[in-house]
């Protein structure tokens, strides 16, 4: 299923690469295990890979996806809970769904409220790391740095239109705003 090389998304910490594929033995059977190296926040992960569907291991999105993901960014705010305990519980289950969609809708929701009413500590602190989730995504499918994906989304969240892919040279895209 995954191999040395593949860029992969753990659902509750980001976007790494498989660095290795070994067979162990733990408690008396061998299994196989994948090891994940996740870059943005530094850290390892090994997942027995049997239970990478049941953990929501998932290859990177491709580039028509982020297209997809720019509008569910820059789409209107969907209808969350009043009460900041269940919007931030409905916001966890969300992102433990390990879907870039609702990752997208998340971060868009709590980046609206931040800007219109301001956010809870425990929503600033699930809003930064579900900022740095998907930005440590668009970094493998964007092919940029850990700091370009992160300005990246931060610009998209400010301006939605900055994250569409240019399909359009420059010189027609000026001549067609003039």
């Amino acid at each position: 299923m995954f191999d040395v090389g593949d860029n992969v998304v753990y659902p509750h910490h980001g976007a790494g690469t498989v660095v290795s594929k070994e067979t162990r033995v733990v408690l008396g059977q061998e299994r196989e295990y994948l090891t994940i190296k996740i870059l943005h926040n530094d850290m390892t992960v090994n997942v027995p890979t049997e239970n990478a569907e049941k953990v929501g291991l998932r290859w990177v999105i491709d580039l028509e996806t982020v297209e997809i993901v720019v509008k569910a960014l820059s789409g209107e705010s969907t209808e969350m809970p009043k009460n900041w305990n269940r919007r931030f519980k409905h916001n966890r289950d969300k992102m433990k769904t390990g879907d870039i969609l609702e990752l997208a809708e998340v971060v868009r929701n709590l980046a609206l409220r931040d800007h219109e009413k301001g956010l809870s500590t425990g929503e600033k602190q699930m809003y930064v790391k579900a900022k740095k989730i998907l930005a440590s995504e668009m970094m493998y499918a964007k092919h940029m740095s850990e700091e370009e994906a992160a300005a990246w989304l931060d610009e998209v969240l400010a301006n939605p239109a900055a994250g569409k892919t240019k399909a359009k040279p420059k010189a027609k895209v000026a001549a067609a705003s003039a």
